[in-house]
């Protein structure tokens, strides 16, 4: 995975593109109305995310269908797991110390009554 990954992704149109071909196959027209801005907007998105890897064109006659390519979704999420270990020890101390906390509440209680 290369830092293209990430500046790829930094566009919030980009994502948009993304979000919408995730429900399948796509034509430029259809993505122009999902997406919201003009054709040569949706297409010069659609040609930074395929030279980028993360769709593919396939012509059907006249019209070119746009869909996800699964591989660098998935590197990045390999990528993301290694940092995702560090999240979740943070979160668990956390979730040990929101215990403590109420288990103290609790006692303090139990001696108050």
């Amino acid at each position: 995975m290369h830092i293209d990954t990430f500046q790829t992704l930094a566009d919030p149109t980009r994502r948009r593109v993304l979000d919408a071909l995730r429900r399948g196959e796509r034509q430029v027209n259809d993505l122009v109305e999902e997406v919201g801005i003009h054709q040569s907007g949706v297409s010069r998105h659609l040609r930074i995310l395929h030279e980028a890897g993360f769709v593919t064109m396939r012509p059907d006659g006249q019209r070119r269908l746009y869909s996800l390519v699964p591989t660098p979704f998935r590197e990045l999420d390999e990528w993301l797991t290694q940092y995702r270990g560090l999240w979740e020890e943070r979160l668990d101390r956390f979730g040990e110390a929101l215990e403590a906390r109420q288990k103290q509440r609790n006692e303090k209680r139990s001696e108050e009554e």
